[in-house]
Protein backbone atom coordinates (compact mmCIF):
# COMPACT_ATOMS: atom_id res chain seq x y z
CA UNK A 1 0.00 0.00 0.00
CA UNK A 2 2.87 2.76 0.96
CA UNK A 3 4.81 1.31 -2.39
CA UNK A 4 1.27 2.32 -4.37
CA UNK A 5 1.24 5.85 -3.04
CA UNK A 6 4.63 6.67 -4.17
CA UNK A 7 6.56 6.13 -0.67
CA UNK A 8 9.90 5.46 -1.43
CA UNK A 9 11.41 1.53 -0.81
CA UNK A 10 14.43 3.11 1.07
CA UNK A 11 12.07 4.40 3.75
CA UNK A 12 9.64 1.54 3.86
CA UNK A 13 12.73 -0.47 4.61
CA UNK A 14 13.84 1.24 7.65
CA UNK A 15 10.31 1.52 8.73
CA UNK A 16 9.92 -2.28 8.68
CA UNK A 17 13.53 -2.74 9.83
CA UNK A 18 12.31 -0.48 13.20
CA UNK A 19 8.95 -2.87 13.69
CA UNK A 20 6.83 -0.04 12.65
CA UNK A 21 4.54 -2.63 10.92
CA UNK A 22 1.73 -4.83 12.16
CA UNK A 23 0.35 -5.85 15.34
CA UNK A 24 2.25 -4.59 18.19
CA UNK A 25 2.76 -7.57 19.81
CA UNK A 26 4.29 -8.99 16.89
CA UNK A 27 6.52 -6.45 15.98
CA UNK A 28 9.91 -6.75 15.79
CA UNK A 29 13.44 -4.99 15.12
CA UNK A 30 15.92 -6.60 12.60
CA UNK A 31 18.69 -5.78 11.07
CA UNK A 32 18.62 -3.42 8.18
CA UNK A 33 20.08 -6.34 5.31
CA UNK A 34 17.50 -8.23 6.18
CA UNK A 35 14.24 -5.74 5.84
CA UNK A 36 15.72 -4.35 2.45
CA UNK A 37 15.91 -8.07 0.77
CA UNK A 38 12.06 -8.83 2.66
CA UNK A 39 10.81 -5.19 1.33
CA UNK A 40 12.03 -5.86 -2.22
CA UNK A 41 10.83 -9.42 -2.57
CA UNK A 42 7.28 -8.48 -1.38
CA UNK A 43 7.19 -5.68 -3.27
CA UNK A 44 8.41 -7.01 -6.42
CA UNK A 45 6.42 -10.48 -6.32
CA UNK A 46 3.12 -8.11 -5.94
CA UNK A 47 4.18 -6.08 -8.97
CA UNK A 48 5.15 -9.64 -10.89
CA UNK A 49 1.55 -11.40 -10.03
CA UNK A 50 -0.37 -8.29 -10.57
CA UNK A 51 0.82 -5.76 -13.12
CA UNK A 52 3.01 -8.28 -15.04
CA UNK A 53 2.37 -11.76 -15.55
CA UNK A 54 -1.07 -10.59 -16.68
CA UNK A 55 0.11 -8.81 -19.89
CA UNK A 56 1.80 -9.63 -23.02
CA UNK A 57 5.13 -10.40 -23.50
CA UNK A 58 7.51 -7.99 -25.97
CA UNK A 59 8.14 -8.50 -29.41
CA UNK A 60 11.85 -8.30 -29.54
CA UNK A 61 15.24 -8.81 -27.57
CA UNK A 62 15.70 -5.75 -26.11
CA UNK A 63 19.31 -4.49 -24.11
CA UNK A 64 19.47 -2.20 -21.37
CA UNK A 65 22.77 -1.03 -20.38
CA UNK A 66 24.24 1.51 -17.43
CA UNK A 67 27.97 1.76 -15.80
CA UNK A 68 29.53 3.16 -12.37
CA UNK A 69 32.19 2.85 -10.65
CA UNK A 70 33.70 -0.55 -12.32
CA UNK A 71 30.92 -1.95 -12.48
CA UNK A 72 28.99 -2.63 -15.94
CA UNK A 73 25.46 -3.90 -15.93
CA UNK A 74 23.45 -5.07 -18.85
CA UNK A 75 19.71 -6.23 -18.90
CA UNK A 76 18.17 -8.39 -21.40
CA UNK A 77 14.58 -8.69 -22.09
CA UNK A 78 13.53 -11.69 -24.01
CA UNK A 79 9.95 -12.00 -25.86
CA UNK A 80 8.75 -14.74 -23.70
CA UNK A 81 7.00 -14.81 -20.84
CA UNK A 82 8.04 -13.94 -17.13
CA UNK A 83 11.21 -15.33 -15.94
CA UNK A 84 14.22 -13.79 -14.32
CA UNK A 85 18.03 -14.47 -13.68
CA UNK A 86 20.81 -12.47 -12.07
CA UNK A 87 24.33 -12.98 -12.86
CA UNK A 88 27.27 -11.78 -11.16
CA UNK A 89 31.04 -11.87 -12.31
CA UNK A 90 33.63 -10.93 -9.63
CA UNK A 91 37.20 -10.09 -11.03
CA UNK A 92 40.37 -11.04 -9.07
CA UNK A 93 41.16 -7.71 -7.33
CA UNK A 94 36.79 -6.87 -6.12
CA UNK A 95 35.43 -6.96 -3.18
CA UNK A 96 33.84 -10.44 -2.81
CA UNK A 97 36.51 -11.51 -4.62
CA UNK A 98 39.93 -10.24 -3.06
CA UNK A 99 42.59 -13.04 -3.69
CA UNK A 100 41.28 -15.58 -5.86
CA UNK A 101 43.50 -15.60 -9.42
CA UNK A 102 40.44 -16.02 -11.55
CA UNK A 103 37.00 -14.73 -12.26
CA UNK A 104 34.40 -15.44 -9.95
CA UNK A 105 30.71 -15.76 -11.60
CA UNK A 106 27.40 -17.26 -9.95
CA UNK A 107 23.91 -16.23 -10.22
CA UNK A 108 20.23 -17.72 -9.58
CA UNK A 109 17.10 -17.65 -11.57
CA UNK A 110 13.32 -18.73 -11.32
CA UNK A 111 10.34 -19.77 -14.08
CA UNK A 112 6.98 -18.08 -14.46
CA UNK A 113 6.02 -19.81 -10.99
CA UNK A 114 8.06 -18.22 -8.79
CA UNK A 115 10.66 -19.39 -6.33
CA UNK A 116 9.75 -21.31 -3.50
CA UNK A 117 13.55 -20.95 -1.76
CA UNK A 118 15.96 -18.05 -0.76
CA UNK A 119 18.12 -17.09 -3.38
CA UNK A 120 21.42 -18.40 -3.37
CA UNK A 121 22.97 -15.18 -4.75
CA UNK A 122 21.60 -13.36 -1.68
CA UNK A 123 19.63 -10.05 -1.52
CA UNK A 124 21.12 -8.72 -4.57
CA UNK A 125 18.62 -11.00 -6.57
CA UNK A 126 15.55 -9.35 -5.00
CA UNK A 127 16.86 -6.09 -5.67
CA UNK A 128 17.06 -6.35 -9.16
CA UNK A 129 13.88 -8.03 -9.70
CA UNK A 130 12.26 -5.39 -7.88
CA UNK A 131 14.00 -2.87 -10.97
CA UNK A 132 12.70 -5.17 -13.35
CA UNK A 133 9.33 -5.58 -11.95
CA UNK A 134 8.77 -1.99 -11.80
CA UNK A 135 10.24 -0.93 -15.65
CA UNK A 136 7.77 -4.25 -17.09
CA UNK A 137 4.64 -2.78 -14.91
CA UNK A 138 5.45 0.71 -16.00
CA UNK A 139 5.50 -0.38 -19.82
CA UNK A 140 2.68 -2.64 -19.58
CA UNK A 141 4.24 -5.47 -20.43
CA UNK A 142 6.51 -9.00 -19.83
CA UNK A 143 9.26 -10.22 -20.47
CA UNK A 144 11.92 -12.62 -19.70
CA UNK A 145 14.74 -11.10 -17.87
CA UNK A 146 18.90 -12.29 -17.66
CA UNK A 147 20.30 -9.61 -15.77
CA UNK A 148 24.10 -9.63 -15.83
CA UNK A 149 26.76 -7.81 -13.87
CA UNK A 150 30.75 -7.37 -14.64
CA UNK A 151 32.46 -5.98 -11.53
CA UNK A 152 36.05 -4.69 -12.05
CA UNK A 153 39.26 -4.30 -10.31
CA UNK A 154 38.86 -1.47 -8.58
CA UNK A 155 35.58 -1.98 -6.95
CA UNK A 156 37.11 -3.07 -2.99
CA UNK A 157 34.04 -1.50 -1.28
CA UNK A 158 31.04 -3.59 -0.57
CA UNK A 159 28.03 -0.63 -0.76
CA UNK A 160 25.19 -3.31 -0.43
CA UNK A 161 22.62 -4.61 -2.40
CA UNK A 162 20.85 -1.34 -3.14
CA UNK A 163 23.50 -0.37 -5.84
CA UNK A 164 22.14 -3.72 -7.90
CA UNK A 165 18.66 -1.74 -7.77
CA UNK A 166 19.52 1.80 -8.39
CA UNK A 167 21.68 0.55 -11.39
CA UNK A 168 19.43 -1.98 -12.96
CA UNK A 169 16.82 0.82 -12.20
CA UNK A 170 19.05 3.64 -13.95
CA UNK A 171 19.98 0.90 -17.13
CA UNK A 172 16.00 0.53 -17.45
CA UNK A 173 15.56 4.31 -17.62
CA UNK A 174 17.86 5.01 -20.84
CA UNK A 175 17.26 3.83 -23.80
CA UNK A 176 17.49 0.22 -25.41
CA UNK A 177 19.14 -1.93 -28.22
CA UNK A 178 16.39 -3.40 -29.60
CA UNK A 179 17.10 -6.79 -32.22
CA UNK A 180 15.03 -9.34 -34.09
CA UNK A 181 17.21 -12.52 -33.11
CA UNK A 182 18.84 -13.66 -29.92
CA UNK A 183 22.19 -14.29 -32.53
CA UNK A 184 22.41 -10.40 -32.89
CA UNK A 185 21.33 -9.57 -29.10
CA UNK A 186 24.26 -11.99 -27.61
CA UNK A 187 26.72 -10.28 -30.09
CA UNK A 188 26.24 -6.76 -29.02
CA UNK A 189 26.10 -7.89 -25.56
CA UNK A 190 29.17 -9.75 -26.05
CA UNK A 191 31.01 -6.63 -27.21
CA UNK A 192 29.91 -4.74 -23.97
CA UNK A 193 31.81 -6.84 -21.38
CA UNK A 194 34.82 -8.28 -21.81
CA UNK A 195 34.35 -11.69 -20.35
CA UNK A 196 33.01 -13.61 -23.24
CA UNK A 197 29.58 -14.74 -24.19
CA UNK A 198 30.13 -18.12 -23.87
CA UNK A 199 30.93 -17.30 -20.24
CA UNK A 200 27.90 -15.95 -19.55
CA UNK A 201 25.79 -18.67 -21.11
CA UNK A 202 27.21 -21.46 -19.68
CA UNK A 203 26.38 -19.58 -16.03
CA UNK A 204 23.12 -18.86 -16.96
CA UNK A 205 19.92 -21.00 -17.05
CA UNK A 206 17.68 -19.19 -18.88
CA UNK A 207 19.98 -18.50 -21.71
CA UNK A 208 20.65 -22.07 -21.75
CA UNK A 209 17.14 -22.83 -22.15
CA UNK A 210 16.00 -20.63 -24.86
CA UNK A 211 19.13 -21.91 -26.83
CA UNK A 212 19.37 -25.11 -26.37
CA UNK A 213 15.89 -26.67 -25.54
CA UNK A 214 13.32 -28.09 -28.06
CA UNK A 215 10.42 -26.05 -28.27
CA UNK A 216 7.06 -28.22 -29.45
CA UNK A 217 5.86 -25.05 -31.22
CA UNK A 218 9.03 -25.38 -33.64
CA UNK A 219 6.74 -28.31 -35.29
CA UNK A 220 3.74 -25.90 -35.72
CA UNK A 221 2.74 -25.09 -39.32
CA UNK A 222 2.73 -21.41 -40.03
Amino acid sequence: SLYDKDVPVSKIQRAFSVGAFGLKRNRRVVPTRWSITAVDSVISRHLIEDKVKRKNPINEYRVHEFSYLGNRFVVLLLPTRWSSEWIEAWYPGTAWNPTDRSIAIGGDWEGFKGRTTYASIGGCYYAVRLAVAEHLAMQGKQAGVVAMREIHPGFITPLGVWINRECAREALKRDCKKFNTLEETLNYISSRFTIGIKEWISSSHLLKDILYQERITKYFST
